[in-house]
């Protein structure tokens, strides 16, 4: 008999099998799983539903009940509390079901190059994701997208259509400005610039909309996590101690708008030569993002080594998570992605708990 045991993950990933025809999606990003409850080898849920009396609606819980004894053996008990709601469809169409900001407390520490390589990775999982770069004046995501000379057009409705690269859809100022000329622009000129790419542009239907903030916690940085309902902050820092003391500002900023941090991301965490891949040299320190998660208790979602690759695939403008697959940071970014979703589907369900239990 399967006697695995029973991790929240795990459940998330066996039901997220499950597709709703209706609304295109598995019921893991659509959000209909909530309150997830285990206890030894029950397993306790509410799912809602959009329409009743469909084909759907009349399968879905033995579905549930069939995948979650697929994945953890026939003698689990499965209770499953159905609803029916249409308003979580409707938010759906909306646009982006969850926004997110990867910010920085400084410049410097690889925000954007983390926030390219994990929005591609959530593409590559097959999520419907999109990146707005709202750092007005040192846009570098056009770079790493290889979308330099490339120009968004404008639909019939006068907004503003994304450029696909990767599977992401991208917008950035760097995309409307001459590159060779500086962005001289007073504050509210620039949260004005970030409100029209958020609400005049043609997002469509996306799984994840992800911010690459400007750097700092200054008057810009409120004014774009105050305009917009985020589902979460992600806080990148490198190993120094002036990066974490800059990062620490961050997560007060976000506590202070109410916004959940669902994690700290290090880069730069080590370098390791091409020729030598096992060796890690700490060049700007070490366990600096250990000790800030567990002083704070934000859990650290994963470390980025410093890999040559990593920079050429920036400039090259194909994400290492493409261009070298195997490599010690793509498989970082993908489980840090990965850990991502989870701690999403971790807050929805369980909105008493928001930490995660990494295992």
């Amino acid at each position: 008999m399967n006697r695995k045991m029973i991790r929240r993950k795990a459940v998330y990933q066996a039901l997220s099998k499950i597709r709703d025809p209706e609304r295109d999606s598995d019921i893991i990003r659509l959000g209909s799983v909530k309150d997830v409850v285990i206890d030894g080898r029950s397993i306790a849920f509410k799912l809602s539903i959009s329409q009743p009396g469909t084909t759907f609606s009349k399968t879905v819980v033995q579905q549930c009940r069939e995948a979650i004894r697929s994945e953890f053996g026939e003698d689990v008990e499965v209770q499953i509390e159905l609803t029916y709601s249409k308003g979580r469809a409707q938010q759906v169409k909306l646009g982006a079901r969850h926004m997110i900001a990867i910010a920085s407390g400084k410049g410097g520490v690889g925000k954007s190059t983390v926030a390219t390589n994990i929005a591609v990775a959530l593409a590559a999982e097959g999520y419907r994701t999109g990146l707005v770069d709202t750092d007005i004046y040192g846009p570098s995501v056009p770079v790493m997208f290889g979308l330099e000379g490339e120009k968004p057009r404008v639909n019939d409705q006068r907004k503003i259509v994304p450029i696909i690269k990767h599977g992401v859809h991208v917008l950035s100022m760097g995309l409307l400005v001459d590159d060779s000329e500086a962005v001289i622009w007073r504050g509210p000129m620039v949260s004005g610039a970030v409100r029209q790419f958020l609400n005049d542009a043609e997002w469509g239907d996306l799984d994840f909309l992800l911010l690459d903030l400007p750097p700092g916690t200054g008057d810009i940085q409120l004014t774009i996590v105050q305009t917009v309902n985020l589902a979460g902050a992600v806080i990148v820092s490198t190993p120094q101690k002036v990066a974490l003391a800059d990062a620490r500002k961050g997560l007060v900023m976000f506590s202070k708008v109410n916004v959940p941090v669902l994690g700290i991301i290090e880069n730069m965490a080590w370098f390791t030569p091409a020729d030598l891949p096992e060796r890690k040299y700490y060049l700007f320190g070490d366990g600096g993002a250990d000790r800030l998660a567990t002083e704070t208790g934000i859990p650290l979602l994963g470390k980025i080594p410093l890999e040559e690759s990593l920079r050429v695939s920036s400039d090259e403008g194909c994400p290492i998570v493409l261009s070298a697959p195997s490599s010690g940071s793509a498989r970082a970014f993908r489980s840090i992605a990965d850990r991502i979703v989870t701690s999403l589907a971790e807050r929805e369900t369980s909105p008493v708990s928001p930490l995660i239990e990494y295992q």
